[in-house]
């Protein structure tokens, strides 16, 4: 870890991602009042689960870090340790990716047939539905994020993409491939080894299932860290895998920070491929480490800017609840909300007015109280990023519409906040925010609004609001991003690829797309003599 790549890089190794139309639907309804005080003021509802699971989990045990060494994590709606959590570093990577490359070269794992290793799978589903409200309540307590947007959409998803994942297990195969001369050719789709995977902290269960899902499916073991702010829910659920037979060392689970754990893990040579989603400044860090070391191939998943597009015939009423939807979901902590919200000049001042309206209505108080649109962001350093965006954008002249302040004294609470009057040269236009702040700003018409929504170095999703087919498919293909919603955002399924163009990442993941990052393509050429054909 002496290299200066490593030393580099910082404890945003973890920092996130990404989710869900359900969401939606789960969390709307009742108004505690304009920028509810209630989190400051009203007793906080213990979370209705008990925590397990503190330490790392490497060859099929829970065990302290070699260290000894503990480090806490936090309830956002307090800022208040709940937990000491065993704090991995480079040697506790170094015996997590011993256990895994055992497990490869020697354990049951890669030599079970598909369909067996694809019942494990299943089992593991079963048993996340069966503890779907502790996983719920764990992920609200260590998170923030609405217990019924965790309950609802969230956990339930994560049931759905391990069975996607264990259906694909038995029909991952090569091909035959015809060639000239008297050879028969084939092709061989193997595992390709040992993944590290490194997850984010808006979703660390979604995260989770995302990266886990298809590398197993694969027949391929893991070291997966967490993110150091949520670690709990990872370290259940791998226990819960343990229970539907999982055999020892092919999920090793590890909390850590960035420069230690996670530096240890990109740049080790044992490792032969690494998943990683967060920041994009993270993502180059954990690509040059990667290179550096066995030039192992590398999927990221990073940050994005997605404009948010209102042409001139839209619904406005719908188009502003899907545009609040699309930048406020998880506390705006999501790299594809619709952060840009460009609306065509026409409609522009209606659409202000409403969305200002909406803004102000938004619920924000204790996530685990029924009703509750938005809870705290993550931790401190989250909370202080936001609000020194929302004072860039006042020094930049934009127009403060409503919210800019914390909500109540205690915990990372903060105000839904609009500004107005945007500029695209504006940092809060240009960067990723990462928290409840929409900026909303005017275009002209479709070869305006495709030059500026195109005019970033991130490229992750976009979204479009318009009854104009011809519109809609003219903007869907110029748009350089991985993801477009139309007339939706947020839609997400086990089958749908995720992924960025540009600066927003490398690869994809979910679908039949992911399990090119954990396989290899091996082709075995022979002889034929004398063959009846060719």
């Amino acid at each position: 870890m002496a290299t200066a790549a490593a030393r580099r890089i910082s404890a945003l190794l973890n920092r996130p991602s990404r989710l869900l139309s359900h969401a939606r639907n789960a969390i709307a309804g009742n108004e505690i009042g304009r920028y509810s005080t209630a989190a400051a003021v009203e007793e906080l509802i213990t979370p209705p689960v008990q925590i397990s699971y503190t330490q790392n989990l490497i060859d099929g045990k829970f065990v302290d870090a070699a260290s000894g060494r503990t480090f806490p994590t936090y309830d956002p709606r307090t800022a208040e340790v709940i937990a000491h959590v065993a704090e991995a570093d480079g040697e506790d990577i170094d015996r997590a990716v011993s256990a895994a490359r055992k497990a490869f070269d020697e354990g049951p794992w890669p030599k079970m047939t598909p369909y067996q290793r694809s019942l494990i799978l299943l089992r593991f589903a079963d048993l996340v539905e069966k503890h779907n409200d502790e996983l719920a309540a764990l992920e609200t307590w260590n998170n923030g994020k609405p217990y019924e947007q965790a309950v609802k959409a969230e956990i339930p998803m994560i049931s759905r993409l391990f069975r996607y994942y264990a259906g694909w297990a038995d029909k991952i195969h090569g091909l035959t491939v015809p060639a000239d001369g008297n050879h028969h050719v084939q092709t061989l789709h193997e595992p390709i080894g040992v993944a590290g995977q490194i997850i984010p902290w808006n979703f660390p269960l979604i995260m989770f299932a995302w990266k886990v899902g298809p590398a197993l499916a694969c027949g391929n073991t893991i070291v997966l860290k967490t993110a150091e702010q949520t670690p709990l829910t990872a370290l259940y659920a791998a226990k819960l895998f343990h229970e539907a037979g999982l055999p020892p060392g092919v999920l090793n689970v590890v909390s850590g920070f960035g420069p230690t754990a996670g530096a240890a893990l990109a740049s080790h040579m044992d490792v032969d491929k690494l998943a990683f989603t967060g920041s994009t400044d993270t993502g180059k860090i954990v690509l040059e480490l990667a290179a550096r070391s066995n030039l192992k191939p590398v999927t990221l998943e990073l940050g994005g800017k997605s404009p948010f597009i209102v042409c001139e015939d839209a619904d406005i009423d719908k188009a502003v609840e899907l545009a609040h939807f699309a930048l406020f979901f998880n506390q705006g902590q999501c790299c594809c909300a619709g952060s840009r919200t460009y609306v065509h000049e026409k409609v522009y001042d209606e659409f202000l007015e409403k969305a200002r309206a909406r803004a102000i209505r938004r619920t924000v108080g204790d996530p685990f109280k029924k009703g509750v649109e938005q809870g705290p962001q993550i931790d401190s350093e989250q909370f202080k990023k936001v609000l020194r965006y929302i004072r860039s954008g006042i020094e930049s002249n934009a127009t403060l519409e409503c919210g800019g302040e914390r909500v109540g004294s205690k915990g990372y609470f903060i105000q839904p906040t609009v500004f107005s009057n945007v500029q695209d040269d504006m940092l809060i236009a240009q960067d990723e925010i990462f928290g409840p702040v929409q900026s909303i700003l005017k275009f002209k018409d479709l070869d305006d609004v495709i030059r500026r929504a195109n005019n970033t170095r991130y490229g992750l999703a976009a979204g479009i609001f318009t009854k104009n087919i011809d519109v809609a498919n003219r903007l869907t293909r110029a748009l350089r991003v991985g993801s477009v919603w139309v007339n939706c955002f947020d839609v997400f399924d086990a089958a749908i690829p995720f992924g960025g163009y540009k600066m927003s990442g490398i690869g994809r993941e979910k679908g039949i797309y992911s399990l090119k990052n954990y396989l290899q393509v091996k082709a075995v050429i022979t002889p034929l003599q004398n063959p009846a054909w060719l």
